[in-house]
């Protein structure tokens, strides 16, 4: 009994919340809920997993905020599905809330995966697919494609569309050294690709895409950046307006690491219809080359000029060689089946390469290595679009997509960049976003394409 008036309690707050937002509203939720398979007792060899008490109730604290906040949309991740007792107990409780769950788990049989609930009172399923990266993270993403389960006025007309959207749930490699990072961008680039390769498949139109997860890695880093340069919003910082400058790179935090370091890594990324996007392979390079300057100041511990001497090696003339690019590749411990092959490289290469003498001089050097051009998008928090501008689009011109109304972290200390010592749901902060359906107009370059 105390249960349910728990989560009577805890649903009223949230409507309470949310009161003053628009009944179309829906709302996504992404959680890494630290498998007890991974999660640290009080001695380093002992797991939670071996104490069926504790892992029991810590699940059970954790359904119970879901069931509260009643997302429409809930990703999680570390999910234990090698124990069916820890499953069953959350496809019953979500199952009897009316959501349908979608679970992936991690190849090579690593015990944890993904689980993805939509709730059908919001969303009506039209597919679900899952995409394997076979890399040696054995890291997994799944893709669901739904639409509104109440259809919105396309027009003043009585004209009616159901919002059809992408979502995303996935959970990144964990850098356990920094030239990992690029294995982390390619299971992101990986997204993308499978992303456009099923709009195309299925000749879908314009329409919103929810990237949710653990992307372990911050704002700081390079799969962030590549992001934002294909039009991605982060949708935490654009509800707080925080910008990607550095000084508002610390302003939240949602994990602390077994480390003990404590970053912002789980974002909900949204993509809007009225985007226009870079080609995929240009914010690819761009951010590998990224990576090549951090690893050159922060591991090599080097300057620009003595970045380009390294980069040269042993050459007399005053320029790169392929030969000794790639030889410093391999000094960075970039060249490896699991992270760059020799096909990149050489793309690599030409991307730096400007005027295709086959060298790279000093001046392509800092164009596209030392400064690449990785720039984010212009974020815009808010779409102003009246009614009368609308009635001068076709219908073909516009589409459906999302503007930001809320996202919180729980609990709010995390808000404030702090980890507070009495949280034990995880070592991760749950991320809850709250978005409206408004009508844009189409990105004229790419219409419902990456």
């Amino acid at each position: 009994m105390a249960k349910k008036q728990r989560r009577e309690a805890g649903a009223r707050r949230r409507r309470d919340r949310h009161h003053h937002l628009d009944e179309r509203c829906v709302s996504c939720t992404t959680f890494n809920i630290l498998a007890p398979i991974y999660k640290r007792m009080d001695s380093e060899n002992c797991r939670e997993s071996q104490y069926r008490a504790y892992w029991f109730s810590r699940n059970e604290k954790i359904i119970d905020r879901l069931l509260a906040d009643r997302s429409s949309i809930i990703c999680l991740q570390e999910v234990w599905l090698g124990n069916d007792e820890l499953v069953d107990m959350y496809q019953k409780q979500l199952g009897d809330a009316n959501y349908t769950l979608f679970k992936l788990a991690r190849t090579n049989n690593r015990g944890d995966g993904l689980l993805t609930a939509v709730h059908n009172s919001y969303f009506n399923i039209l597919n679900y697919r899952e995409l394997l990266f076979n890399d040696f993270g054995d890291r997994v993403a799944q893709l669901l494609h739904v639409e509104s389960a109440v259809p919105f006025l396309l027009n003043r007309s009585t004209s009616c569309v159901q919002q059809q959207s992408l979502i995303v749930n996935t959970h990144l490699l964990f850098p356990h050294d920094h030239s990992l990072s690029v294995v982390r961008l390619r299971q992101v680039y990986k997204i993308l690709e499978y992303i456009e390769a099923y709009q195309e498949e299925h000749k879908l139109g314009p329409m919103p895409i929810i990237l949710c997860g653990d992307w372990n890695g911050s704002k700081r880093g390079q799969v962030y950046k590549f992001l934002r340069s294909q039009g991605f919003v982060s949708s935490y910082d654009t509800a707080h307006q925080y910008s990607d400058n550095e000084e508002d790179a610390h302003k939240w935090v949602s994990h602390r690491n077994h480390r003990g370091n404590i970053c912002g890594v789980d974002f909900i990324w949204l993509l809007n219809p009225d985007k226009c996007r870079k080609p995929l392979k240009t914010s690819w390079n761009e951010a590998v080359f990224g990576i090549i300057k951090y690893l050159l100041l922060q591991v090599a511990l080097v300057s620009e000029k003595n970045a380009f001497a390294l980069l040269k090696a042993d050459s007399t003339d005053d320029h790169i060689t392929y030969s000794s690019f790639y030889h410093a590749l391999c000094q960075l411990g970039m060249v490896h089946t699991d992270r760059l092959n020799s096909d990149e490289i050489e793309d690599l290469w030409s991307e730096a390469d400007r005027n295709g003498d086959g060298v790279i001089d000093y001046k392509e050097f800092q164009r596209c290595i030392w400064s690449p051009k990785c720039c984010s998008q212009e974020e815009d928090t808010e779409i102003d679009i009246t009614e009368e501008s609308l009635d001068t689009f076709e219908a073909d011109d516009e589409a459906f997509g999302f503007t930001v109304k809320e996202a919180a972290l729980f609990p709010p200390e995390v808000e404030r960049g702090m980890w507070p010592e009495n949280y034990s749901l995880s070592d991760h902060a749950p991320l809850t976003v709250v978005f409206s359906p408004v009508r844009m107009p189409c990105s004229p370059r790419a219409p419902g394409r990456l």
